[in-house]
């Protein structure tokens, strides 16, 4: 981790909370498991879910800052304060946790749901400070914009609809509705770890570049089979 660039502590931290959910998964096909020792790692799995979603929060933020704060995010960002924010997440996560099995369902819809506005308003506002950003080469632009599209595209595709699946489930509404969309909505908040894996490589400096090189390469490929030969 370079002094001068905080963002990897986010990404580790993401990758964590992902290794941590496919070994609840293994756990999970694991024949005669005790029902204390899945309890334990469901826990875990619950609070790993939640800080992945927190890491997202602060990857797209961190991205907005480089873009619409370039001076103040330059003077102001540090390793201690990246470090002291990834412990926030960590202890949040399980108080989370156990507010859920206290039935203060409330409060998480609040913290579930938070991210889904602050994601919008990063990309927003990055987009809005994209044309008067000078300090920010244009191939870097170009990334930071990837990754806040990406980080949204993974919040509102895998982890919207358990979101709205807990919504439903407290506000009694039909049950046969219920279990279809708690399995829809799990089966595809487990998609989590495979998403994150292809934001690591989006995020790597030249990524963006090949891809779209490849792109303008294959349009020209195109025209050039669809002009007519002299």
């Amino acid at each position: 981790v370079r002094r001068d660039h905080v963002v990897p502590i986010y990404v580790i931290n993401l990758l964590i909370t992902d290794l941590i959910q496919l070994c609840f998964m293994i756990v999970q096909v694991v024949p005669n498991v005790d029902w204390t020792i899945f309890l334990i790692f469901y826990c875990i799995y619950f609070s790993a879910l939640i800080a992945s979603v927190g890491f997202m929060v602060c990857i797209a933020l961190e991205r907005y800052l480089v873009i619409a704060h370039p001076l103040w995010y330059r003077f102001r960002r540090t390793i201690k304060s990246s470090v002291v924010v990834c412990v926030l997440v960590w202890v949040l996560s399980p108080v989370c946790v156990v507010l859920f099995f206290n039935l203060a369902q409330a409060i998480i819809y609040f913290v579930l749901l938070l991210p889904f506005p602050l994601l919008i308003f990063s990309l927003a506002g990055t987009l809005k400070a994209l044309s008067a950003s000078i300090s920010v080469p244009s191939d870097e632009k170009r990334r930071i914009v990837g990754v806040l599209v990406l980080v949204l595209l993974i919040y509102t595709v895998l982890f919207l609809p358990f979101m709205i699946w807990f919504l439903k489930v407290y506000t009694d509404i039909n049950r046969l509705v219920d279990f279809r969309l708690n399995l829809l909505s799990l089966t595809i908040v487990r998609l989590s770890p495979l998403a994150d894996s292809v934001l690591y490589v989006f995020m790597r400096k030249g990524f963006i570049e090949k891809l779209l090189a490849s792109v303008c390469c294959c349009r020209m490929d195109s025209n050039d089979i669809s002009s007519p030969s002299v």
